[in-house]
């Protein structure tokens, strides 16, 4: 590990880049970190609409030329497998400084390049915490779930039925917050799923009118310091139940909407499993429950939720009962300008 003064200054990062020239050229780590902090010193005094801003990363990105030429002269390279990955922790704000929950401050990217990682791919459901898992793969070292990781490698894309959505994505319509050319919600559920709305309230914030299909940063810049910005398991798109910001237009009646899943062929099957990730948080009298209809009969509770459930992984095992051939699930969520539901990941399967 070599790091950075956390005060920095520009000598420094010249020092960091030169040591691990040489680490590069004389030994044969397995791993390496190197922190160049110049360009977060510069955010801070300058503020990153600055020139001198584009000039330290011009600087830092020289350095990074210079590390990933001292891989590739190595005598042995040609039989070494070396991945890179270059990414930054946060953002800037245009006048400087970070530590706040808007956009810009969390605002990341995440670099990859190696063995089993597609050239000239632009995921959209890569996040910041992806970094540490992508690089366990690369070492061939399988996580312990007990660590409770977030993220997942870069090579592993998403195949969740919200992401097919992206087409359809559309601006804003009451939320004025939101800039106007973002292209990040829609009411259009994903083909073979619906929400019913018979019981929800009447006027609210359009956007949030019973479940909405969203992306992180058009459901973040909602509203800041509410945590929307902890849902990191969430990818792409995804669903969300926000009473508290349907609420903050005038309303009538009260937050009733409940998103229902494709019916599952389950027949001939012992047990059915349902993996999804959550996001809730619990205020006052509202009410979240995973149901279960068996052959598009009654929906029954399966799974209620009362308290706050951060970004955390799900799975429920159900026993098919005897003649049941379909199963469908229902997240049924209700409010009255209270918090929010995530549902993201959602995956069935039957055993």
């Amino acid at each position: 590990m070599l790091d950075g003064d956390a005060d920095g200054y520009t000598g420094h990062d010249a020092t960091i880049a030169a040591t691990t020239e040489s680490v590069l050229r004389d030994q044969n780590p397995d791993v390496l970190f190197v922190y160049f902090g110049q360009t977060d010193i510069v955010g801070h005094n300058s503020g990153a609409a600055s020139p001198k801003y584009l000039e330290a990363i011009d600087v830092q990105d020289a350095y990074v030329g210079r590390l990933l030429a001292a891989i590739r002269a190595r005598p042995t390279y040609a039989s070494e497998r070396w991945t890179v990955v270059v990414t930054t922790d946060h953002g800037h704000t245009d006048a400087g400084g970070h530590g706040g929950s808007a956009v810009e401050e969390r605002r990341t990217f995440v670099l990859a390049q190696g063995p089993g990682i597609a050239a000239g791919a632009r995921p959209v459901d890569t996040r910041l915490v992806d970094v540490a898992a992508t690089v366990f793969k690369q070492l061939g070292i399988t996580p312990d779930p007990a660590w409770g990781l977030d993220g997942k490698p870069v090579q592993e894309r998403s195949a969740d039925p919200f992401d097919t959505l992206y087409p359809v994505l559309s601006g804003r319509v009451d939320e004025t917050g939101i800039p106007a050319g973002l292209l990040g919600f829609t009411h259009t559920a994903p083909s073979g799923w619906s929400v019913i709305n018979n019981a929800m309230g009447t006027g609210g914030t359009a956007e949030w009118r019973g479940w909405s299909f969203a992306t992180d940063e058009f459901w973040s810049r909602t509203q800041r310091d509410q945590p929307r910005e902890l849902n990191v398991r969430a990818r792409g798109v995804f669903a969300v139940a926000d009473s508290d910001e349907w609420a903050d237009k005038t309303f009538s009646g009260t937050y009733d909407s409940t998103l229902v899943t494709p019916a599952y062929a389950v027949g001939g099957k012992s047990t059915v499993t349902l993996d999804f990730t959550t996001f809730y948080r619990q205020e006052g009298s509202q009410s979240a429950r995973v149901l279960a209809s068996w052959n598009g009969g009654t929906p029954v509770a399966v799974r209620s939720y009362t308290a706050d459930v951060v970004s955390q992984p799900q799975s429920l095992t159900l026993n098919v009962p005897s003649g049941a051939t379909s199963v469908g699930f229902r997240f049924h969520y209700t409010g009255s300008n209270n918090w929010y539901w995530v549902i993201d990941g959602v995956k069935i399967t039957a055993a």
